[in-house]
């Protein structure tokens, strides 16, 4: 069974798409944790940082500078928290690799 992320790169599940290109997808967060909350996923079916390999370097890349540019084009100019759960332990809840973009408000740390 596809993720619901796959769904949405698949266009079976509309989602409030922010940027869009041939290597990766972004979209509001539909539960967002922040007055800005944007996740940032691969079109390429990745589970978890952790299954990275070598062939995904120039990927994961694109997926960091995706995510500055964003940050620009919404004026998060006070800064913003870049986060990526991995695992069970980590509070991975899909199973499809994604940033999560926030911003818009002070973050505190430690984040819990």
């Amino acid at each position: 069974m596809s993720t619901i992320f796959k769904r949405i790169i698949d266009g079976e599940i509309e989602a409030d798409i922010v940027y869009e290109d041939d290597l990766c997808l972004a979209f509001r967060d539909v539960n967002p944790q922040a007055p800005v909350h944007i996740l940032v996923i691969p079109k390429k079916e990745i589970r978890s940082i952790a299954d990275l390999t070598l062939e995904d370097q120039s990927l994961a890349g694109h997926l960091l500078l995706v995510v500055s540019k964003i940050a620009v084009e919404l004026e998060l100019d006070s800064g913003y928290r870049v986060v990526a759960n991995t695992g069970v332990d980590g509070g991975q809840s899909v199973d499809h690799l994604h940033l999560h973009l926030m911003g818009g408000r002070q973050h505190e740390w430690p984040p819990g």
